[in-house]
């Protein structure tokens, strides 16, 4: 029975989502756009559901959560830090550096929330991923000293995400 409701509804939260969405962008509440918008929200994660990746095995929701929370702390702080930057570094004096960064990650949604959180963290991006996914290159706009930076993301991010996805 079990197997049957996920071969008709592949992605229940995104059906859902996806009727609710189309019930709020109608601009009514109404039987019909809430039926239709459960009809788009089965028929869109069906035929999309081969190109879908496998869902994480073993996430921790409430770690997650906590994650969250210290990225957001970390982006607030960071603003701060850039906008200091621009104000008080000339340019002549400004450090950029390329940082590699190996990974032990290996959950392709980790990798990516690593280098999610690297982008969205002012004065840092990531810019690309080894072929085999085994290291991450980052930019950041201002450093004295490199490793510091690689040890940091690799011991407040990567290892957090560790935890969340084991």
């Amino acid at each position: 029975m079990a197997r049957a409701f996920y071969w008709l509804v592949p992605h229940p939260f995104m059906t859902l989502l996806l009727t609710l969405v189309w019930t709020i962008l109608q601009n009514q509440v109404s039987a019909g756009m809430i039926v239709f918008g459960l009809i788009l929200g089965i028929v869109i994660p069906w035929t999309t559901s081969i190109w879908w990746p496998d869902t994480p095995r073993g996430f921790r929701l409430g770690k997650m959560t906590t994650y969250s929370v210290m990225v957001l702390w970390d982006i607030l702080v960071a603003n701060i830090e850039v906008a200091w930057i621009v104000l008080t570094v000339s340019n002549a004096k400004l450090k950029p550096a390329w940082i590699v960064v190996p990974l032990e990650l290996r959950q392709p949604e980790a990798i990516t929330v690593l280098a999610g959180t690297i982008t969205l963290t002012p004065g840092t991006v990531s810019a690309d991923l080894s072929d085999e996914g085994h290291s991450l290159l980052v930019h950041v706009l201002h450093t004295d000293d490199p490793d510091a930076v690689r040890d940091d993301i690799k011991t407040r991010y990567e290892r957090r995400l560790q935890e969340i996805f084991s």
